[in-house]
């Protein structure tokens, strides 16, 4: 899940809820939506090893 800060930056997100904060965990700051993208396709592969 990726959303769009303040400062003009993106910040990709978990897409499920931590269980122990009730929020979503932070997994990185991009300066731009394409990096972005980028790092959760690589996420997502990691997380299927």
């Amino acid at each position: 899940m990726i959303r769009k800060l303040a400062s003009g930056k993106y910040r990709l997100y978990s897409r499920k809820k931590d269980p122990k904060t009730g929020t979503r965990r932070n997994l990185g700051t991009f300066a731009s939506r394409a990096a972005a993208e980028r790092h959760e396709r690589a996420v997502q592969f990691f997380k299927r090893r």
